[in-house]
């Protein structure tokens, strides 16, 4: 599969009142098509699941994100397979079709799911068709004894992530979600021109291979944080989430609801802690 994420484009560049030809590296934006097949009533069901827009590579990664953070999963075993369909190329020789087949005895009810038509990349919450579809499917709970994280690392992880984001030096135009230890080590990260795609990338990947460890991990995220970035979160069991955008009030509340901390507005120095303040620790090991 063509992981190819960005494109360079002829532009023309101006500085003052000088205008010369030039390149641009562009970040790469194209629908994915995810498909969903599953075992109901002796036969095989298939079905279209949603569309969304997103930055081709890492597509499994993102798709079984996608599931979990939806409640659809629960485990990796819950996916047998995930595989092509057919040719449906994009304008840069990507597959933008995707069958994700689940393994049998896994129960599926896509009218509850409300998401069978297309969604902006940029809000994961913009496909749900009725309040009643973003409800979390079920509640799991937050460990509130971690991660312990020192006030001082909160403004320096800024640099932290500028430094793994590749895709962002390079196009200027993509979302990063990463998973770090409490000393600020970046674990994995996953870019994508959606806020939401990015964190399902990182999900995604961190779940099926076994990493995360939420006491003693936390996430942070490139954006806004609104509620759907909440959301993927709690189904997640991810206790701290850190933002350098803003908060909207409806993630406050999921946050405070359930035991998350939030941080957000992050500037040299400054940020602002909007719920679960005793995860951040004066000194290490506190």
């Amino acid at each position: 599969m063509n992981t190819v994420g960005s494109v360079d484009y002829e532009i023309h560049r101006v500085d003052g009142l000088t205008r010369e030809s030039s390149s641009d590296c562009v970040a790469i934006e194209e629908p994915l098509e995810i498909i969903i097949r599953y075992f109901k009533d002796n036969d095989w069901v298939v079905e279209p699941l949603m569309v969304t827009m997103r930055t081709p590579g890492d597509d499994e990664s993102l798709i079984s994100g996608l599931l979990f953070s939806e409640g659809i999963i629960q485990n990796k075993n819950a996916i047998e397979s995930i595989e092509v369909n057919g040719k449906n190329k994009g304008k840069y020789d990507v597959d933008n079709s995707l069958v994700v087949t689940l393994a049998k005895g896994n129960q599926l009810d896509l009218k509850n799911l409300q998401r069978h038509f297309m969604v902006n990349s940029s809000c994961g919450v913009c496909g749900k068709g009725t309040l009643n579809a973003i409800e979390i499917a079920y509640e799991p709970k937050i460990n509130k004894k971690g991660p312990s994280v020192n006030i001082d690392l909160i403004s320096k992880l800024p640099d932290i992530l500028k430094i793994k984001q590749h895709q962002f030096a390079n196009t200027g135009g993509v979302h990063a979600s990463a998973l770090l230890t409490e000393q600020g080590e970046v674990l994995h990260l996953a870019e994508d021109v959606g806020r939401h795609n990015a964190l399902d990338k990182l999900i995604g990947h961190v779940r099926t291979n076994e990493m995360l460890r939420p006491v003693e991990q936390f996430v942070m995220c490139s954006g806004r944080l609104g509620f759907d970035i909440i959301q993927k979160a709690v189904m997640s069991g991810i206790g701290m989430i850190v933002g350098i955008g803003a908060p909207t009030s409806l993630a406050l509340d999921l946050a405070t609801k359930f035991d998350i901390t939030l941080i957000g507005f992050i500037k040299k120095n400054k940020y602002n802690i909007y719920t679960g303040n005793w995860r951040i620790s004066e000194n290490f090991g506190e």
